[in-house]
């Protein structure tokens, strides 16, 4: 019986086995035409869902404009309607495959008419499709002399400026500037297309100005807090026309804010260049100095009355945070190099006087 039952067993197990494999090859080919059905299915409907899309780089040439803030889905739509790609969903489709879609720039683009998808997308994701100029404005210079600088490099008349700056109110210009430009205009290289006007790039500097002195902490609590943002913005405008070395900007901020606290003329030669519209030399004139403009210097006590020209990020920075010291003077020794030396006597500043002086004397048609 021993040896029946362990037949009888061993046929039950071999019958089983092949059960196994039966199921096993079962699952095998059900799996496979699964797997076929998938990849047929998703054939049949990328057939299905297909878009219209043109093949080839295009002909002709189209410009369109891409605003700040269009989506992927904005910028489509602009292209079909200029018929540079076939369909907006042939070139969302592409910029959704490709994760620099995400770096297209604001401005104008030079594309062409009935392009594939990601020959558009190229395009646009290529900077020399662009279509702009620059125009660096340094630091330093006042407002008429930025308007003849952007008027210069963007072809727009100088009228169409002086126009924008009669209504400065439409310029954004932060509220401590009471209307008035005049170092507001932050001095930086700023892009020219074909949708700028003079309003428009006059806002761009003046919004920038906002940007630089708020992130600086303009209008927060200072180290100056007796003196009012437009004040310090008057200040960094003097640090900007008379300091030369990076180091000197936070001294020469020091200087000025010392003599107004001892209500010491600051008899500085750049107001008085300014009240006379005049900068081919770096001193000016006994008759020079005797003008009785609100602007200069030598004639009035405590600081101008506004800014004399726009002053950039590091002097903006320097009439924020000063240098902690006790002078009371300073002089430019050397105007090629900028060489600059700073007294707290007047004793002291009157040596460093006869040593621009010797300079002057070596260089008399600078002088």
């Amino acid at each position: 019986m021993s040896e029946l039952g362990f037949q009888t067993s061993g046929r039950v197990r071999h019958r089983r086995g092949r059960g196994c494999i039966a199921v096993l090859l079962a699952i095998a080919v059900i799996g496979g035409l699964g797997a076929f059905a998938v990849v047929k299915g998703r054939a049949m409907l990328s057939d299905v869902f297909s878009v219209p899309d043109y093949s080839g780089s295009g002909d002709g040439e189209v410009v369109v404009q891409i605003e700040q803030g269009e989506s992927s889905t904005d910028i489509a739509d602009t292209l079909e309607r200029k018929d540079v790609v076939k369909s907006a969903e042939a070139f969302t489709r592409a910029a959704r495959n490709d994760s620099r879609a995400l770096s297209i720039q604001p401005g104008y683009y030079r594309l062409r008419e009935q392009m594939a998808a990601k020959n558009a997308l190229g395009l646009l994701l290529d900077p020399d499709a662009r279509i702009m100029e620059r125009v660096t404005v340094p630091e330093g210079r006042r407002v008429s002399q930025i308007v003849s600088i952007l008027s210069d490099k963007t072809k727009i008349p100088k009228s169409e400026f002086d126009k924008a700056l009669k209504d400065p109110s439409s310029l954004g210009l932060p509220k401590y500037a009471k209307d008035k430009p005049e170092g507001m205009l932050f001095p930086a290289t700023y892009d020219i297309d074909p949708g700028t006007t003079a309003a428009s790039l006059l806002s761009d500097m003046a919004r920038r100005h906002s940007q630089v002195s708020g992130q600086l902490g303009l209008t927060d609590s200072t180290a100056q807090s007796d003196f009012d943002p437009l004040q310090v913005v008057t200040v960094a405008s003097l640090v900007e026309a008379e300091a030369r070395r990076p180091a000197d900007f936070p001294k020469v901020a020091r200087v000025i804010y010392n003599r107004v606290a001892k209500n010491q003329r600051l008899q500085l030669d750049s107001t008085v260049h300014y009240a006379i519209n005049r900068y081919d030399t770096p001193s000016t004139t006994r008759a020079e100095r005797a003008n009785r403009s609100p602007y200069n210097t030598y004639v009035h006590a405590g600081l101008p009355p506004g800014p004399i020209n726009s002053p950039g990020e590091r002097a903006l920075k320097a009439a924020i945070h000063p240098a902690e010291g006790p002078w009371m003077y300073f002089v430019t020794v050397n105007p090629d190099t900028g060489e600059t030396k700073f007294a707290t006597t007047l004793a002291e500043h009157e040596r460093y006087v006869r040593q621009f002086q010797s300079w002057c004397r070596t260089h008399s048609d600078r002088c």
